[in-house]
C-alpha cells in the first residue's frame, strides 16, 4: 500500500517532481564526472612518474639519493641482480642505468641536463623511452656515439638529427670528462620538462666517458602487479645489505606526487559534500513546500487512523523513488560523458606550463573508480533521505483539526 500510494503521489505534480529529479540528476552527474576527471589526473600523474625513469622500485648505493655523484655508484651490480632474481615475482622487469648531472652544449647553446646511460633492450619495456622516439632511431646497443634528445631540447638548441652535441660531466677521478655525441633520435614525452632534461646514450658509452668500468647508478624495477610493491620492497631490503644499498619504492621517489594523491582523495569527497549541500537545500525546500500543500491530505489520513510513523514512512518512500530515478539517470549521464571525453581527452596544452609544474599531462583522460561511484551514490541516497526526515516529520505532526482549518 505504501509503495503504490507513494508512487502515485510522486507523479501527482509532475512539474515539481521533474524539478527535484533534475537537481538529483545534475548532482550525481557532477559527482561522477568530476570525480572521474580528478581520479584521471591523479592516475596519470602516477603513470607519468613511474614511466619517467622511476619504475615501481629503485635500488641505489647507500647515500646516492642525497649525493648523486659517481663515487656513490653501485660497484657490484651482479650482487644486486642475484637479489632481484630471487625476490621479484615472475613477470618483473628491471634495468641498470647510469644517471649523472651533465652539461650539454653546441655552438649556440649550453644548459644543465641529466645524462642517462641505458641498456637499450632492457630499458625499452621499463620506461617511456622505448616507445617515445618519434624522429630518427632508437639507440643501438653497440652505438657508443649516438644520443637521443627530447623534441623541446632540440628546438631550444636549434639542432636536428645527425648534428653533434657535446656533453660534459665529472668522471670517476673527479676530472671533467667530455664527449661529442651525434643525435640519432628525438623523443616526445608527456611533459615538456622531461624533453628538456634527459639525454640518453648507451650504458657502455656512459661508463666509458665517466671511467666507471662496470659501475652503475641504479636499478629500476617494474612489477607486474602494482599491489605487490610493498612486499617486494621489503624483500629486497632483507636480501641486500642495508649498510651498502638503499631500496626505495615509487612513493618515496615521487614525494610530491604522493602528496598530490592524498590531496585529490580528500578533495573528491569534499567535492561530493559541496555538491550535496548545494543540491540538498533546493530539494529540502521543494519537499517542504510539497508537504505544506498537502496539509489537508495528511490531516485526512490521520483522521482515517494512519499513524504518524506511517506518514513519515510514506514521505520517505516518495523521496526514495525520486532519488532512485534521478540517480539512475545521473549515473547514465555521467558514464556517457566519461565515455565521450575518454576517447579524445581534455586538451589543456594552453595551460601546459602550470600543469607540468604539478606533474600533470597536457591531455587529461577521466578514469572511473568504482569506489568513487559507490561513494557518490550512497552519499546522495543516505544524506538525501536523512534531510527528508524534517519534511516527513513535519507532515506527520499535522492534526486533523489543523488540516480542517487550513485553506
Amino acid at each position: 500500500m505504501f509503495i503504490v500510494l507513494s508512487w502515485r503521489n510522486v507523479w501527482r505534480n509532475p512539474r515539481r517532481t521533474i524539478v527535484i529529479m533534475t537537481a538529483v540528476v545534475i548532482g550525481v552527474w557532477c559527482m561522477i564526472f568530476l570525480g572521474a576527471l580528478m581520479r584521471g589526473i591523479a592516475n596519470q600523474m602516477v603513470r607519468n612518474g613511474i614511466s619517467t625513469l622511476t619504475g615501481h622500485i629503485h635500488v641505489h648505493q647507500r647515500g646516492y639519493r642525497n649525493d648523486p655523484v659517481i663515487e656513490n655508484s653501485i660497484r657490484h651490480p651482479d650482487e644486486v641482480e642475484r637479489a632481484l632474481t630471487a625476490v621479484c615475482p615472475p613477470g618483473s622487469l628491471w634495468t641498470p642505468r647510469v644517471r649523472v648531472n651533465a652539461v650539454a652544449s653546441n655552438a649556440r647553446h649550453s644548459r644543465g641536463v641529466t645524462l642517462v646511460g641505458i641498456d637499450p633492450h632492457r630499458e625499452a619495456p621499463v620506461s617511456f623511452i622505448g616507445t617515445a622516439v618519434t624522429d630518427g632511431n632508437y639507440l643501438d646497443p653497440g652505438d657508443r656515439r649516438g644520443v637521443i634528445i627530447g623534441k623541446a631540447l632540440a628546438e631550444k638548441y636549434e639542432t636536428k638529427l645527425g648534428w653533434k652535441l657535446l656533453v660534459m660531466s665529472q668522471d670517476e677521478e673527479g676530472e671533467i670528462a667530455s664527449k661529442a655525441f651525434r643525435i640519432t633520435g628525438i623523443f616526445r614525452a608527456e611533459l615538456e620538462s622531461t624533453e628538456t632534461q634527459y639525454l640518453f646514450v648507451t650504458l657502455p658509452a656512459a661508463q666509458e666517458m665517466l671511467s666507471m668500468k662496470d659501475g652503475i647508478s641504479e636499478f629500476s624495477i617494474v612489477l607486474p602487479d602494482h599491489d605487490t610493491v610493498d612486499e617486494v620492497t621489503a624483500g629486497l631490503r632483507s636480501a641486500l645489505s642495508a649498510e651498502q644499498y638503499a631500496v626505495h619504492d615509487w612513493r618515496e621517489l615521487l614525494p610530491i606526487v604522493t602528496e598530490y594523491l592524498k590531496i585529490y582523495d580528500n578533495f573528491i569527497y569534499l567535492w561530493f559534500l559541496v555538491v550535496f549541500i548545494a543540491m540538498g537545500f533546493g530539494i529540502v525546500n521543494t519537499t517542504l513546500m510539497a508537504v505544506f500543500e498537502r496539509i489537508r491530505e495528511f490531516g485526512l489520513l490521520r483522521s482515517l487512523g494512519m499513524k504518524p510513523l506511517w506518514i513519515v514512512r510514506e514521505v520517505l518512500i516518495e523521496s526514495f523513488f525520486i532519488l532512485f530515478v534521478g540517480m539512475v539517470l545521473g549515473n547514465l549521464l555521467g558514464f556517457l560523458s566519461i565515455f565521450i571525453v575518454s576517447t579524445t581527452g581534455i586538451d589543456l596544452s594552453s595551460l601546459a606550463a602550470g600543469m607540468e609544474y604539478a606533474g600533470m599531462s597536457r591531455i587529461i583522460y577521466p578514469s572511473i573508480d568504482i569506489r568513487d561511484v559507490l561513494a557518490a551514490n550512497l552519499f546522495v541516497l543516505l544524506l538525501r533521505l536523512l534531510v527528508s526526515l524534517y519534511p516527513a516529520i513535519k507532515a506527520a505532526r499535522f492534526t486533523p483539526v489543523e488540516a480542517l482549518s487550513h485553506t
